[in-house]
């Protein structure tokens, strides 16, 4: 069920991103063609840069898309990649616990202090520094439903392409 949650925040970061594709092009035709640049397409850009990179990290942990290297782990008796697995979940896990509290921290600071971007937009800093809790709190519970899918099922879900075999 929360797989399907994190699937549907994959969605609108994908619109995010397209997004992001949408306004640089604006911007260039702007900038070169018509000689009259934006002032809020470069900071609405990373502003969902960031918002589509914290919201899809669940769904990519999921689907095991994430960062990985498994040179060793793809070398390993069946039992040792499951509980090299279980480590990795863990540790990210612990480290999402991490970024959740001192992102809270932030953005509590933002808001007491009114920090805005140094642009001409002026956006208050929160809305972007939210997305730091918000997203590593979806992949902090991704992680637990992966890591329960693990002792129970034996093998990792998602696109998996190493050769997990089923008896461990």
């Amino acid at each position: 069920m929360f797989s399907k949650i994190t699937g549907y925040f994959a969605i609108v970061a994908s619109a995010l991103f397209v997004a992001i594709g949408v306004m640089i092009s604006y911007e260039v035709v702007m900038r070169y063609v018509f000689l009259a640049p934006t002032s809020w397409t470069e900071e609405m850009a990373r502003f969902f840069l960031i918002w589509a990179v914290y919201m899809s990290a669940a769904h990519l942990l999921h689907k095991r898309e994430l960062i990985s290297i498994t040179v060793v782990q793809d070398r390993m008796p069946p039992r040792w990649r499951l509980a090299s697995e279980f480590l990795a979940l863990i540790w990210i896990a612990a480290f999402s616990v991490v970024a959740v509290y001192y992102g809270v921290v932030t953005v509590n600071e933002s808001i007491q202090i009114g920090r805005k971007t140094a642009s001409m937009l002026s956006v208050p800093q929160w809305l972007t520094e939210i997305s730091i809790p918000i997203g590593f709190a979806l992949l902090f519970v991704q992680c637990l439903v992966e890591a329960r899918g693990l002792l129970r099922d034996g093998h990792p879900k998602g696109n998996v392409d190493r050769n997990w075999e089923d008896t461990i």
